[in-house]
């Protein structure tokens, strides 16, 4: 009976896989939206301001951040929770892939979440002297800078965390 139980127990990480699929099935709907701002760049780079083309660079910035943080759940996450992705003599295998655990994992996730969140706040900040576009308020500004600063912070601590539950004397 213990047997069989463990069995089980091991075998259900599989139910994870669809997750992944459906995580895949976000790098499309990425896709999508990256093609439908480039093509709105393109179509209207000769009456865009300067500044409307930075910020509409950022978003595209912003959604490939987003894509490789779905990269990195993807392929870390299936292969620490699943089962290993049998590339290894592959020429395009991501050097990094089934080398990062868990640890690295959360690191890398909190290192790109703070890096989209610089880049929403960096696009908040060049509304401000946009004619024209509805600016945030003082408060709307003041709590996006907050939960930026909460997520460096966050990134921090969790790497501190990490370099005080290492061993002694190596990785």
């Amino acid at each position: 009976m213990e047997n069989f139980l463990e069995n089980m127990i091991f075998r259900s990480r599989w139910v994870l896989a669809p997750m992944y699929l459906g995580l895949v099935g976000g790098l499309f709907i990425l896709l999508i939206k990256f093609v439908q701002e480039f093509s709105h760049i393109v179509i209207h780079i000769l009456d865009t301001t300067e500044r409307d083309a930075v910020l509409s660079l950022l978003a595209l910035v912003d959604i490939t951040l987003v894509a490789n943080l779905l990269i990195m759940v993807i392929f870390s996450g299936y292969e620490n929770f699943v089962s290993k992705i049998d590339v290894d003599d592959h020429v395009d295998k991501p050097e990094w892939m089934g080398k990062v655990d868990y640890s690295g994992l959360k690191l890398k996730l909190i290192g790109s979440i703070v890096a989209i969140s610089a880049i929403d706040l960096l696009k908040a900040f060049m509304h401000i002297s946009t004619p024209g576009v509805e600016h945030l308020n003082n408060m709307q500004m003041a709590w996006m800078v907050g939960i930026h600063i909460t997520l460096i912070v966050s990134g921090v601590l969790f790497a501190l965390m990490d370099r005080i539950a290492e061993p002694k004397g190596g990785h």
